[in-house]
């Protein structure tokens, strides 16, 4: 055979060689790093005004992700007892918004940066507020008269406080016991929340406040727990502090955890947000003993 019947016949199996080579060779497209998911959990341990404190929560981590590509936050709505099952299980999320009454998660929460002011404990800041409501007396019929006072308790939150460093007595029921003993008459008077100035304007009941600000623990915090996610968290907590997010506050019933409110007051003196359970409790059997015995306690913690 000729060497150039032989050149021609090896020429399509070298170019053949020479696609293959290449293609082996060529640059990969770089794989697409898989989406970050940053799980929310958001406990309700007291009532809020209206609406839901979870869904609001969903509405910043939609603006959040437009801004950070590649991140998702997953928000879920849990109870008291379905967190603390879950911590005890060893379950964790990467984020809790939280309020009285799941010290818990003290043991996981993760240092804040300077800017995150609020939910200090053994001097670390483990907590950022963002939201709160507030403590007040309605009436009826103005504050003239004296009469019977019924303490709406609508979860962990520590409504005899209130009521003993404002001076007043009266008996603590479950929160719409109390807001229909009131609007029925059995009580002249009924210690409540943000919660229930929201019932009385959606059924149109004038009603008359004193705002008391001398103690208020109706505080929603919220706690990084995932040191991988934290940056991911932390634009969460800055879109929670941000102006838009806290003028929204209004749409559920609720107020911007440092700003002063007709209805609610700064407050005076609050709890540790990650206050033991036993520790509440004793803040409860304090204030059953009178104002000077809750000072005093308050105080010392």
């Amino acid at each position: 055979m000729k060497i150039r019947e032989i050149f021609k016949r090896a020429i399509p199996f070298a170019l053949i060689a020479v696609i293959l080579i290449a293609a082996a060779f060529r640059p990969q497209p770089p794989e697409e790093e898989p989406p970050r998911v940053v799980r929310v959990w958001n406990v309700d341990t007291f009532e809020g005004g209206q609406g839901s404190r979870t869904a609001f929560l969903k509405s910043a981590a939609r603006r959040v992700e437009k801004s950070r590509e590649g991140v998702y936050y997953l928000v879920t709505s849990l109870t008291r007892e379905g967190a603390l099952a879950a911590f005890q299980k060893g379950e964790t999320p990467d984020m809790l918004s939280f309020g009285v009454g799941l010290s818990v998660c003290a043991e996981t929460a993760l240092p804040l940066p300077e800017r995150f002011r609020g939910g200090e404990t053994g001097g670390e800041r483990l907590a950022y507020p963002w939201c709160r409501g507030g403590y007040a007396l309605f009436s009826l019929g103005g504050f003239e008269e004296e009469g019977s006072v019924a303490i709406s308790c609508g979860g962990s939150n520590l409504p005899e406080a209130a009521a003993a460093l404002a001076g007043i007595e009266g008996e603590v029921l479950p929160a719409l016991s109390a807001y229909s003993a009131f609007l029925g008459g059995t009580y002249r008077y009924l210690l409540g929340t943000q919660r229930d100035l929201c019932r009385f304007r959606a059924r149109g009941v004038s009603v008359e406040y004193r705002p008391l600000p001398a103690f208020c623990d109706l505080f929603q915090y919220i706690s990084v727990l995932s040191a991988v996610k934290r940056e991911d968290c932390l634009a969460l907590l800055d879109e929670l502090g941000s102006d838009r997010t806290r003028e929204a506050l209004s749409s559920i019933g609720m107020f911007p955890p440092d700003s002063p409110d007709p209805f609610a007051p700064l407050p005076q003196s609050t709890v540790e947000v990650f206050a033991s359970d036993e520790a509440l409790g004793t803040i409860r059997d304090a204030a059953k003993s009178g104002r000077k015995n809750l000072e005093k306690y308050l105080k010392s913690i």
